[in-house]
């Protein structure tokens, strides 16, 4: 038994792999961790505890005292220069963001295409992996619902819009659920235009606002709710097979 646990800027996710499938998915807000203290009740103790956290050492604290009984299992993953079939092409590989490396070693376990790999959450994260597991490089920009707050934060006469998406809108509200939406969807687009040569080129997209931001990409695509959970997975596959 395996528990990988994502935890990202706004929640924590988590499920078990047992050989066969995933178990007892979950998530929850950093400041709300019962569910995740639960585990230990309903599932036998883990060969590992995978984790990739980039809240915090609060976050860290706070997930290691809801697992206290299998804090000897933990395993604190970093970002390396290469993992399961995938070389990291940052200038610091340690510097990546661990989710976003997660992320990529997961994007490679499901395809061996060259690929897109989105994260739609508190930001949205867009790296580029080629068909040889090389990360080439990738962007970081505001997710859609941070855009939509700076706005309402940062100017005197606009809301914090709940409006529809249209290629022409004619309300206000309209225009910034509008623009923030093609503001991500230009990122992402833009960034598969590299990828589009590629024989069987796709794009993996996941987080909170992965099924928005997916009704109205043009491009090949696919959503993989837990990849940071896969890459997790993987990586801890080889070190159980090295011990």
């Amino acid at each position: 038994m395996i528990v990988c646990i994502d935890s990202g800027n706004t929640r924590v996710k988590w499920a078990a792999h047992d050989g066969a499938g995933w178990l007892s998915p979950g998530a929850a807000s950093h400041t709300d961790l019962a569910a995740l203290a639960a585990l230990p009740g309903t599932l036998p103790e883990p060969r590992l505890v995978m984790v990739a956290n980039v809240a915090g050492a609060a976050a860290a604290a706070a997930i290691e005292n809801a697992l206290a009984g299998w804090r000897q299992r933990f395993a604190w993953v970093r970002s390396e220069a290469a993992a399961c079939g995938v070389t990291n092409g940052y200038a610091n590989p340690a510097a990546l963001g661990v989710d976003r490396w997660c992320a990529l070693v997961g994007a490679r376990t499901l395809t061996a295409a060259a690929c897109l790999v989105v994260g739609a959450g508190t930001a949205t994260t867009v790296d580029s992996l080629d068909a040889r597991g090389h990360f080439q490089g990738g962007l970081i920009v505001p997710g859609f619902d941070l855009m939509r707050m700076a706005l309402a934060r940062n100017t005197a006469g606009l809301p914090l819009a709940d409006g529809n998406y249209t290629p022409l809108p004619a309300t206000t509200e309209d225009a910034i659920f509008s623009g923030c939406l093609e503001a991500q969807l230009g990122a992402i687009e833009r960034a598969f235009s590299r990828l589009a040569g590629e024989p069987g080129a796709n794009c993996l997209i996941f987080g909170g606002a992965a099924p928005l931001l997916a009704r109205h990409l043009t491009m090949p695509h696919r959503r993989v709710d837990g990849l940071v959970l896969e890459g997790l997975l993987a990586m801890a596959r080889v070190r159980v097979n090295r011990s």
